[in-house]
């Protein structure tokens, strides 16, 4: 906003959101955070964290789809010689008092909602990922781009998921994909295990390799039951 002199003044809202951005790219750049692949974007200037509202408000699902597809039209159209990580990070301001089953209530239902405003302006789902949550093969469809999402959030029991506010970072398949190819993403995944193990004494127990267990139950970062399902519905296209 500007003054009646002309002069450029951060409002309120601006400074928060700023702050909760740099909070949690602190966090990231933490030598106790474990994701290797979050602290190389990181370094490489690939992690783009934006600031919402509380989780669970509607009043995030337009501008953060919004930024969803930006981020997805991006990846589609990398440079094949960019050998960056690329991430993209929602950041909320709240709620801090989250146990793991609301929390991972609340990311299911922001996640729900997504998807059904993503059919609404008429995408359709990614060609190369199942529809079925349930399925190995699943991952979630934004803007006609797969992606895997991982919940982070204070009251999480894994401490490599806990935050001091509650985020959603999306992570391209495509780009998964990209990373197993050239052998990056093995050597990225053992590093972090290595350093889970090391900050926590055990590896989380949802962790799966892509296609080998729905990936739907590593989101929310919970330790869900053998026979959990996964509570989000494909709608289809109109």
């Amino acid at each position: 906003m500007r003054t009646f002199s002309g002069h450029s003044r951060v409002s309120p809202i601006d400074e928060a959101q700023r702050t909760l951005v740099s909070a949690f790219r602190y966090h990231v750049e933490d030598a106790g955070f474990p994701c290797v692949g979050a602290k190389a974007a990181l370094a490489r200037d690939g992690l783009d964290a934006t600031a919402f509202g509380p989780l669970g408000s509607r009043a995030n699902d337009g501008p953060l789809l919004d930024r969803i597809v930006r981020f997805a039209r991006k990846r589609d159209h990398d440079d094949p010689e960019d050998n960056r990580v690329h991430s993209l990070a929602a950041v909320f301001a709240g709620p801090h008092d989250t146990d793991e089953r609301r929390f991972e209530a609340l990311l299911w239902s922001q996640l729900q909602r997504l998807h059904l405003l993503d059919v609404r302006r008429g995408a359709r789902w990614a060609k190369d990922v199942s529809r079925d949550p349930d399925s190995p093969q699943f991952s979630l469809s934004l803007g006609g781009h797969p992606f895997f999402v991982i919940g982070l959030h204070p009251g999480a029991s894994r401490l490599a998921r806990r935050t001091p506010m509650p985020a959603l970072v999306f992570n391209s398949h495509r780009q998964f994909d990209r990373l197993r190819e050239d052998g990056r993403y093995a050597k990225m995944q053992a590093a972090t295990r290595e350093r889970d193990m090391a900050l926590q004494g055990s590896i989380n127990p949802n962790l799966a390799d892509f296609g080998t267990a729905p990936e739907t139950r590593q989101y929310s970062g919970r330790k869900v039951e053998a026979h959990w399902r996964c509570p989000f519905h494909v709608s289809k296209p109109r």
